[in-house]
């Protein structure tokens, strides 16, 4: 599966935190994790091309997309 949204161009990043015992004396990191995108594979029907395509798209995009319509989210991303 692709590790990128192609509309909301979400991707995983490096993330840490730091424990409240650490806060109140010294330095001392928790260490680091990587965080990933809540990623779908999701077929779609665009009526306007009279296709379907398959993508891997982010929640928040699949949102956009039932909000906006396929095709000009698509048409937006510069995907079709």
């Amino acid at each position: 599966m692709a590790k990128v949204c192609p509309i909301t161009k979400k991707k995983s990043k490096m993330r840490g935190g730091y424990s409240n015992r650490t806060r109140a004396t010294q330095f001392n990191p928790t260490g680091k994790r990587r965080s990933y995108p809540n990623l779908q594979k999701k077929r779609l029907f665009i009526p306007e091309l009279n296709r379907t395509i398959s993508l891997v798209l982010s929640t928040k995009a699949i949102k956009t997309i039932n909000k906006n319509g396929a095709y000009a989210t698509l048409k937006a991303a510069g995907i079709v």
